[in-house]
């Protein structure tokens, strides 16, 4: 049975996608997370020039990840009992008080006290999100809308980092926290303007397995694990790795994956809609494999663009379908546990990822490896939980043939 079917999306009965409602949470979701990613691959640069050694960067952008983790237990059962724009405006709260941290920072500690805090909130605000998204999308639409809606995520991710770059070169760092700082701000205030339903409270907010993580999605939750995690590699030393290449705009890099975001979002989720997820996830998770594989081999900024490109058509396209497979194996009122457990996964990627990465970088080194070298060879081992994605993917899908 396909709980998609029995438990309709209420909050928008027709095949409307950008309802007023989906327009104003896109851009209420885009803003706050531009603001996040602008500091995402930064913070490890910023790290780096403190003096901080690959594996110290690799944790300071990983820390997120552990207090992002510890607060997933309450994130499951606080959306089945509070209203969805109050958590989303609280989540933002804790990311702004962690640009607040950056700005006074003169330690790498202070960093990471400030990714904690950071983390804290990021814990929420994914999974809120995605239940928030869930109410107003048309079932027959559900995979074309999750796609469009985190394009929003996307392409801040994508662009980001680039608009980070420019403000740091005109204004410094402290000019990054300060307009960072806005951004989020800016969303804590829309979401009290936009209107959320009360909850059923009906069992009141209690703690329980069933509410923190949804079994139905584990082996999606894996996958993501795996795909996010290499993700995480591009994000932490992308352009430590450009820079030791000489390549002075390998910020360029996210204005390719950004580019190509625009095509390989809708396109994938119209075509997982008319074809099957699976028909679409499978190339997504090889096209992401081989983008690693460039990159490792990049020495100029041409092969860069290549590889960001490859990478939107990779993980741009399996991030949302499995997030949409996801949303489709769970009841409606259960979406938001499944998000959650989804973004366990993510977690777990992003704070494991890094460090695994760093320490790479910090064992070829000690081989008498030179630098672009070892940063190669860890793009290069990156490929390894894509094929692990993969292999779990279709070993799998039989079993969920009937949310494709």
């Amino acid at each position: 049975m396909n709980p998609l079917k029995v438990h309709p999306t209420a909050g928008n009965p027709g095949d409307k996608i950008w309802t007023p409602y989906f327009t104003r949470l896109f851009a209420m979701n885009a803003i706050s997370n531009f603001g996040h990613f602008m500091m995402n691959t930064l913070i490890p640069r910023y790290a780096e020039q403190m003096g901080a050694l690959p594996s110290t960067v690799g944790f300071v952008a990983s820390a997120f990840a552990v207090t992002a983790l510890l607060v997933r237990p309450v994130v499951g059962p606080a959306t089945t009992s509070f209203r969805h724009n109050r958590l989303f405006a609280a989540a933002n709260a804790l990311i702004l008080l962690s640009f607040l941290c950056y700005a006074i920072a003169d330690s790498v500690p202070v960093l990471i006290a400030g990714r904690l805090l950071q983390g804290m909130g990021m814990g929420f605000l994914p999974p809120v999100s995605m239940a928030m998204v869930s109410e107003a999308l048309p079932p027959r639409k559900f995979a074309s809308g999750i796609s469009m809606f985190s394009l929003g995520q996307a392409l801040s991710m994508a662009v980001g980092p680039s608009a980070g770059l420019a403000v740091v070169e005109h204004f410094g760092y402290g000019g990054l926290f300060a307009f960072g700082s806005v951004l989020v701000g800016l969303s804590v205030i829309m979401a009290f303007t936009l209107k959320s339903k009360e909850p059923e409270r009906t069992a009141g907010f209690h703690l329980s397995m069933d509410s923190i993580i949804a079994r139905e999605v584990l082996v999606p939750t894996v996958i993501l694990l795996f795909l996010s995690g290499a993700q995480s590699c591009i994000q932490s030393f992308i352009l430590i790795y450009g820079g030791l290449n000489g390549v002075e705009e390998i910020g360029l890099f996210f204005t390719a994956y950004a580019l190509c975001l625009l095509v390989s979002r809708p396109v994938s989720g119209r075509l997982a809609d008319r074809y099957g997820m699976d028909k679409v996830i499978m190339p997504g998770i090889v096209l992401y494999a081989l983008a690693f594989a460039v990159i490792s081999a990049s020495r100029t900024l041409p092969m860069f663009l290549l590889a960001g490109a490859i990478a939107a058509f990779g993980y741009g396209i399996c991030q949302p379908l499995m997030q949409t497979l996801s949303m489709k194996m769970v009841p409606s009122d259960r979406r938001g546990v499944a998000s959650n457990t989804n973004f366990i996964g993510v977690d777990i990627g992003f704070f494991t990822m890094p460090v695994i990465g760093g320490w790479v970088v910090d064992l070829m080194r000690r081989f008498g490896t030179g630098d672009v070298a070892a940063y190669a060879v860890m793009y290069a081992v990156m490929t390894v939980p894509i094929g692990a994605a993969l292999l779990i993917f279709l070993a799998s899908r039989k079993r969920m043939r009937g949310y494709f």
